[in-house]
């Protein structure tokens, strides 16, 4: 996938929704389809999820353990790098705490490496990770999340822009300092708040 910088241009103030962050606009009832790599043949048989790294227990679930975990979910607005962004969604599945909780990350821990089960990596700090901030998700809608938007499971950080969101999510490598993923290597910020425009790396 190519990004350019072809974002839409600034309204007046007064025009301006306030859900929407510099830069974007309200993508309306589309969900455009942006990745990187080819949309994997994954079924919820094949789907697992891992939390390695500077933990204190290394942990792996089936899809079937995983949906045995209390069940979560987000409810609000998510905003894409390419400039749009889309309001009053609906993600479905188990907050990332009770699966760190699991694990029990180290004191030392400060970051993670998430990786797909296409081989595709993102850094985060831990700090965008716990607190209620981050879900995987296998629901939309109420309805199972289909594969181009990354079903049977995905990362969803919606206070971030949504290529930290990792679809086809594989697991969470923690860590006790910052490896930038895929896109970081290749120009993007290192975190990626769309409210601060945090784009590309310098901004």
């Amino acid at each position: 996938m190519t990004v350019t910088r072809g974002f839409t241009g600034r309204s007046r103030a007064d025009d301006r929704d306030p859900r929407l962050p510099p830069g974007q606009y309200d993508a309306g009832d589309s969900w455009p389809v942006l990745s990187a790599e080819v949309t994997p043949d994954l079924t919820p048989a094949d789907w697992t999820f891992r939390v390695d790294g500077l933990v204190a227990e290394e942990r792996t679930w089936s899809w079937e353990e995983a949906h045995t975990l209390p069940r979560s979910g987000y409810e609000g607005d998510i905003h894409c790098v390419t400039s749009w962004s889309k309001f009053g969604v609906r993600f479905g599945g188990v907050s990332l705490d009770t699966f760190l909780d699991l694990a029990r990350p180290h004191s030392s821990a400060t970051h993670a490496v998430a990786y797909a089960h296409t081989g595709y990596t993102t850094n985060l700090p831990l700090s965008d990770l716990t607190g209620g901030r981050a879900w995987i998700a296998w629901e939309f809608g109420g309805e199972p999340l289909d594969p181009g938007h990354g079903g049977p499971a995905r990362l969803v950080v919606p206070h971030l822009y949504f290529w930290k969101s990792v679809k086809w999510i594989a697991g969470l490598r923690v860590l006790d300092h910052d490896e930038p993923g895929f896109w970081e290597q290749n120009g993007y910020h290192a975190r990626g708040n769309p409210w601060n425009e945090e784009r590309y790396a310098g901004d």
